[in-house]
């Protein structure tokens, strides 16, 4: 009898770690999902400075649509208010649908979400809403953090 039980909660524990692993897969298949929804929806749109909507979007405009349209989550308005959002994290270990933030200018600083595979959207002053690669000069050289809001 001990024996059958013992096996039974072998069986159990294996079983309650597949669950876990595959909910974390199918978790991330869904945020990525979801992303590339809102960026097919609006590719291309122009960037505009102070913009919010589809007539065009400036970079923390574009996150704060992007996060609401995909997961009914309300960011703040600016950048520098996205930087002091959720949890604080390294470059690597960036995970799909985190905010990555750059300051490639004095004056301005900029944000964009993470999508995978060293590729993050953003809304560009020259592109529109656009993907990019962090490995790029221009992106490494003004990197500055990374934050998580999904947890």
């Amino acid at each position: 009898m001990k024996k059958h039980l013992l096996i039974i909660l072998i069986i159990s524990l294996f079983f309650s770690q597949c669950k876990s692993s595959k909910t974390t897969v199918n978790h991330h298949n869904t945020v990525k999902q979801k992303l590339e929804k809102v960026y097919k929806k609006y590719k291309g749109v122009q960037y505009r400075y102070g913009g919010t909507t589809s007539l065009g979007f400036d970079c923390s405009g574009f996150v704060q649509r992007a996060y609401m349209d995909a997961f009914r989550i309300s960011l703040p308005r600016t950048t520098k208010a996205m930087m002091k959002t959720g949890k604080k994290i390294s470059k690597s270990r960036l995970k799909i649908g985190d905010l990555v933030f750059f300051h490639p200018t004095r004056k301005y600083y900029h944000v964009g979400i993470y999508m995978g595979n060293g590729i993050f959207m953003h809304a560009s002053s020259s592109k529109g809403v656009t993907k990019s690669r962090l490995d790029l000069r221009y992106w490494q050289r003004s990197y500055v953090t990374a934050r998580r809001i999904l947890k």
